[in-house]
């Protein structure tokens, strides 16, 4: 709020998202905030709106429709954050909004995204570096007036954070470490012969999990392993009807609705 850019490495339920999102009610202009997954925006999203805080989202899974209504919303500055994936950056025509539209400050999820460390996940997240400089050159923002940028991340060693701030050119940026441990996780590694007995040992994790309440989320690391697992546990009729999936690779009717 004092202009500075920032760098916060928080965990997950740490309070990241407050640090851009209180910020961004009480400032002038409107917060962009780059995140790099559907779910990720349309949960927080939700979660704003439903506080009566004026906030959208503006991505792949949105209809035509959808699209000019954000469209209209943030060029008529009705928007106090709009949450965008990497890539929409890269649009002409994206451009040609920010040079109409007052931005108070930039907000970077997933910040590691960005290091050479961990870009693979999104290649988008290497082209961010120009970003602050792309704002100040539309003719909405005056140059006199501080655009900071605060990055942010669960996970980053102090090599990563390092890069973060290199490859966005934060200057001097505040640090916020408060570490990544989470006491309420566990870890522990089995160790399987075949799939089939992967798959049992899956399904036994699962029934554990499912006896404690809530919902399930079994990640996998391809797409076809991904159909392959929810295949298998719709099999076993104490699931059948209660397994879905997601991946980049569905229609975006059935994206929303696994998500949703």
């Amino acid at each position: 709020m004092a202009g500075r850019d920032a760098l916060a490495v928080m965990p997950t339920g740490g309070g990241k998202s407050l640090c851009f999102q209180y910020p961004a009610t009480v400032l002038p202009g409107t917060a962009l905030v780059i995140s790099p997954l559907i779910a990720l925006m349309r949960d927080q999203v939700d979660g704003l709106r439903a506080k009566g805080i004026r906030a959208s989202a503006y991505h792949s899974g949105l209809t035509q429709p959808e699209r000019w209504r954000v469209r209209e919303e943030f060029l008529r500055q009705d928007l106090k954050l709009l949450y965008l994936a990497p890539e929409r950056l890269q649009s002409d025509e994206f451009k040609t909004w920010l040079a109409r539209v007052p931005v108070s400050f930039i907000a970077i999820d997933e910040a590691h995204c960005i290091s050479q460390w961990g870009h693979d996940f999104r290649p988008d997240y290497r082209r961010l570096d120009g970003l602050r400089a792309l704002i100040r050159g539309g003719a909405a923002i005056d140059v006199a007036t501080p655009l900071p940028i605060i990055a942010l991340t669960a996970t980053a060693t102090r090599q990563v954070q390092d890069d973060i701030v290199e490859r966005l050119q934060l200057q001097k940026p505040v640090r916020v470490i408060t570490g990544f441990r989470r006491p309420n996780l566990a870890f522990a590694v089995k160790a399987c012969a075949t799939r089939d007995e992967k798959h049992r040992q899956l399904a036994s994790c699962i029934d554990e999990a499912h006896r404690a309440g809530g919902v399930v989320v079994v990640y996998a690391a391809t797409r076809k392993n991904v159909e392959q697992v929810a295949q298998t546990l719709k099999q076993l009729a104490r699931y059948r009807n209660k397994v879905g999936y997601y991946h980049a690779g569905l229609e975006d009717e059935a994206r929303t609705e696994a998500q949703q």
